[in-house]
């Protein structure tokens, strides 16, 4: 019996012993993917090789017997490979056009390193790492279900000088909620992150602005310090920590609203955003990476295929915003500042922001129902394509 994979973090508080291996463990997890990464580079613009992980697993073995990288051979293997492995994972989502080429690691940055299940032990509720004969600490802010067991750690240093842990899992216990005949459509917004179907709004907290100002001083401060002495790495510090309680703040909110969400409906319509694409307006970036949304969708879409329930993605150029969705009149613009219009077809006033999370709401359902698209331009090429083809002989 296969469960749901599920992943939970902890935070702990290593020994001077334990920190003193896992910073030498990340650093030469940081030493072979950088190594790997310039290898990998200068073949290709040199003699237009392309090397992938098997050759630079064979490197590896070569660089622990060198004298002056034997210090590769103190620490677990396991992160090591596990390095290179991500390192594969990221070329292949550049060559695919998911992301952009490979950057080398930085000692500031912290790191991560991956134990798989031959290189830690979990025993009695614990979790011991290879080469480590004392447990973590960990503060089991929850418990792993019964039965369960963990198929791989990843110990992570944050810039801020915190240790968390990720406990990879199959959960054997998750089951669907029960069915209901709720359904909600779902528009994401700035002012308010969302507008329901249903015609509530829920506001924008706005982590990043609550916190602007105390960011805004602590990074001036670590501007004025003197490169390479203690007082600036204190300082990049603060500017860590303030970020990580922006990046805690956004995700714990957007936790509950979606668990919310997937346990009130059992159809759920959302609008797919292209926020790459928004990002790149300077006017627009800050405000819409402060939102979330790419964050509020993932979480959606993992969490319904949790609970059995169905997540239905809008194409991002259905125009939810401009369509009446008392009678399906479609003007010709709609203007961000422009929050609430009057239909000049059948007379109906519209709050911009609760007419676009209905009209995602039915289209949500006609893609669910029926598969029909809601793209018109689509269907014409669909049939345009259909009428090219040469009739069957």
């Amino acid at each position: 019996m296969q469960g749901m994979e599920k992943s939970h973090r902890y935070r702990f508080y290593p020994t001077s012993e334990q920190e003193n291996f896992l910073r030498r463990t990340l650093g030469c997890v940081r030493l072979v993917y950088n190594k790997a990464l310039q290898v990998r580079t200068q073949g290709w613009y040199e003699r237009q090789e392309r090397i992938g992980y098997t050759q630079t697993s064979s490197m590896l073995t070569g660089w622990k017997k060198e004298e002056e990288l034997n210090f590769l051979n103190e620490v677990s293997s396991v992160p090591l490979q596990q390095g290179l492995r991500n390192l594969q994972t990221a070329f292949t989502n550049f060559f695919a056009g998911r992301a952009k080429y490979p950057n080398f690691k930085k000692k500031h940055q912290g790191g991560s390193a991956e134990f798989t299940k031959v290189a830690f032990r979990f025993r009695d509720g614990q979790i011991y790492l290879a080469k480590c004969s004392e447990p973590l600490d960990i503060r089991w802010s929850r418990q792993i279900p019964k039965g369960c067991e963990p198929t791989s750690v990843t110990v992570r240093l944050h810039p801020s000088g915190r240790w968390h842990i990720a406990i990879h899992f199959d959960d054997l216990t998750i089951k669907p909620l029960p069915v209901n005949e709720n359904a909600i459509g779902i528009d994401l917004g700035v002012t308010s992150l969302i507008a329901t179907s249903n015609g509530d709004k829920i506001a924008n907290p706005k982590q990043f602005k609550k916190h602007h100002r105390r960011l805004r001083l602590a990074q001036k401060r670590l501007a004025r310090k003197q490169k390479g002495s203690k007082n600036r790495d204190k300082a990049r510090r603060k500017v860590a920590k303030i970020h990580l309680q922006i990046s805690d703040s956004r995700k714990d909110f957007l936790h509950k609203l979606t668990t919310q969400l997937v346990r009130e409906n059992q159809t759920i319509a959302v609008e797919t955003l292209a926020v790459k694409n928004m990002v790149k307006n300077h006017k627009l970036a800050l405000s819409v990476t402060d939102s979330g949304w790419g964050e509020f969708v993932r979480q959606l879409d993992y969490k319904c295929r949790w609970h059995g329930r169905n997540l239905v993605k809008i194409d991002r150029w259905f125009p939810s915003s401009k369509r009446c969705s008392s009678c399906g009149h479609i003007v010709d613009k709609m203007p961000l500042n422009i929050r609430d219009w009057q239909c000049p077809e059948c007379g109906t006033n519209h709050d911009r922001d609760i007419n676009a999370s209905r009209n995602i709401l039915a289209a949500g359902l006609a893609v669910s129902v029926c598969g029909a698209t809601v793209r018109p331009e689509q269907s014409k090429s669909v049939k345009a394509g259909a009428m090219k083809q040469k009739p069957k002989s």
